[in-house]
């Protein structure tokens, strides 16, 4: 059995726990959660009756544009330096012009295969993310039925090609679409419910012929950021996960310090009331409520390190970059980014510059091909990732600024001039033997990675295709450097929450009557199930207890423990894709 690429090394394939459910994609409301579900939960999708009929329409207008003569890139007339070539004239449905298309179209799915480049893709869930991400948005673009049924049905049937993580310069992510193109007509390989095999074998498995495009069904998939999307929605909820934990474990640090908590107190947050950061405040607070931080202990010193002191600002402002990046990815999946932008339904009186000698040039006045209905097809630069890309880069730096106050406040504990105390002031030499220790390099080698992400993507505007293209936007390599600070963060998180829960027992073993307020103390008992707090050394995980605690963070949701709190900061709405302003 030969493949086009060598596999992965280690393939990740999703496990179906949503596979019972169906998302409606209708092109204008898909969410977050939605795509988590249909991407790691192997959901089931379908278009709304509204979508299918957009796609319909557009499509109609498509062909109905080239047979009244309007010149259409991507169609009628080549992309990039040969958009001003002539592929055809004429009716696109006449016998000389639809097997001109049927050869073109099928000659360009599968040229595909070839497209892109190593390491190939390891996540199922980010391949299914492209996918569903893909079907949602190219209810605008003037697919064929076929090609719309059959990214719906490979979804369904989970066959997930084999796709390629570079090729793409972060603004239409043509290669890595071009591979899942080919495996639509059954070329390169694919997974069929998690194992690789050649993509014509897959359909047959699954019951699906090959697919036979035709119109600009090759620019309808391709021409898109649904990559860059797809990574960006994968971002958005990791970066969740991630601050609810960073809330949570800084709750639980402060108990471990006895820290004074007077900065995040409402007075004193409402004289710099920033919405994220008094929010974020709040939230820790009604986390400790409860604890004996709020009782009155002489040995308490009067501030915290800043690290401990500021985290909440840190933690607030990685909260406002997050939510400005989940409203971006929002409005994103749910619109257009393709070349030409396939408006049906306008007329020249639906805008003024409509009814000018330039754009008139690209009116479809209606017909037979599209049912009548009246158009313009139009060339444009919606695939320019702007402003996502920015926000991406922007929850990174935010991470490492989030990152620098978690590595230093670990290192706090180890002054007795913060905590007072040393942990040999309340426990016996026999009880330390059988409490884990803590690697003290650990905590600054992680920030150290972490800080080397912050570093923004220079800016590229190399020309290409005979300088055509000239601006190029990294997201590929921006939103994987942003998912490997969530990575990171998280790792790093998991020294800060060890040395939390130890300095929080140790509290404990000091006044075994302290309490440390609802969510730390749960957090802390399904801690210890993992990690006792108390165990002989030869009854020890043989691995780094940070990675046991990464882990647990991953299966185990900070929500479990802090489900409730201060409502969110409302974001502003997002405007509908495809209406025109009045």
């Amino acid at each position: 059995m030969s493949y086009a690429f060598e596999a992965p090394q280690t393939y990740q394939p999703i496990t179906e726990t949503e596979a019972g459910r169906t998302v409606t994609l209708t092109g204008r409301d898909l969410t977050v959660e939605q795509v988590i579900d249909i991407a790691r939960n192997g959901a089931k999708v379908e278009l709304s009756p509204e979508a299918l009929q957009r796609s319909a329409d557009a499509y109609g207008l498509l062909l109905e544009g080239a047979a009244e003569g309007v010149t259409i890139y991507w169609f009628n007339r080549g992309a990039g330096d040969q958009r001003e070539t002539v592929i055809f004239s004429g009716d696109p449905t006449s016998p000389e012009n639809t097997k001109l298309l049927k050869d073109q179209q099928l000659a360009r799915f599968k040229g595909g295969v070839t497209r892109g480049y190593g390491p190939e893709i390891a996540e199922e869930a980010l391949v299914r993310a492209i996918m569903a991400i893909r079907a949602n948005t190219m209810s605008y673009e003037a697919a064929s039925p076929q090609l719309t049924h059959m990214l719906i049905d490979m979804l369904n049937t989970r066959i997930t090609p084999a796709v390629q993580s570079r090729g793409t310069l972060g603004e239409g992510d043509l290669s890595t679409l071009g591979n899942i193109a080919a495996a639509m007509v059954g070329e390169g390989d694919a997974y069929y419910r998690g194992v690789r095999m050649p993509a014509a074998q897959a359909l047959d498995e699954a019951g699906l012929k090959p697919l036979e495009p035709f119109g600009a069904d090759q620019a309808a998939l391709v021409s898109t950021n649904a990559y860059a999307q797809a990574q960006a929605v994968l971002l958005v909820e990791d970066g969740r996960r991630l601050l609810d934990w960073t809330d949570l474990s800084y709750a639980m640090g402060l108990n471990g310090m006895n820290s004074s908590v007077t900065p995040i107190s409402a007075p004193v947050q409402s004289m710099r009331p920033y919405p994220w950061l008094t929010w974020d405040a709040a939230r820790v607070m009604d986390m400790i409520k409860g604890s004996y931080l709020f009782d009155d202990d002489p040995a308490r010193i009067i501030q915290d390190p800043e690290s401990m002191r500021a985290s909440s600002q840190r933690q607030g402002s990685a909260w406002q970059a997050w939510a400005e990046l989940r409203d971006s990815v929002l409005l994103s999946i749910n619109s257009s980014d393709h070349n030409p932008a396939v408006l049906p339904g306008l007329t020249p009186e639906s805008s003024w510059e409509l009814a000018t000698p330039q754009f008139m040039k690209y009116y479809v006045k209606g017909g037979k091909l599209s049912n009548g209905k009246s158009g313009y097809i139009f060339s444009n630069a919606n695939w320019d990732p702007y402003p996502m890309a920015n926000q991406v880069e922007a929850f990174t730096n935010a991470l490492t600024n989030l990152g620098v106050a978690v590595a230093q406040r670990i290192e706090r504990f180890r002054n007795p001039f913060f905590t007072v105390i040393k942990p040999a002031d309340v426990l016996s030499a026999e009880e330390r033997k059988e409490i884990p220790t803590f690697d003290g390099y650990l905590p600054t080698d992680l920030w150290q990675e972490l800080a080397g992400l912050g570093t923004p993507v220079s800016p590229a505007g190399q020309a290409i295709v005979a300088t055509v293209e000239d601006l190029e936007a990294a997201t590929r390599i921006k939103t994987q450097r942003a998912r490997q600070a969530v990575d990171l963060s998280f790792h790093l998180l998991a020294q800060d929450l060890l040395t939390a829960s130890y300095w929080m027992d140790v509290r404990k073993a000091q006044k075994p009557d302290r309490k440390f307020g609802e969510a730390p103390t749960a957090a802390l008992a399904a801690l210890r199930k993992v990690v006792p707090w108390r165990q002989s050394p030869a009854e020890r995980p043989k691995r780094p207890l940070g990675i046991v605690l990464y882990e647990f963070m991953q299966e185990t949701p900070a929500s479990n423990f802090y489900p409730g709190g201060p409502r969110a900061p409302e974001s502003a709405a997002a405007p509908t894709a495809g209406v025109m302003p009045k």
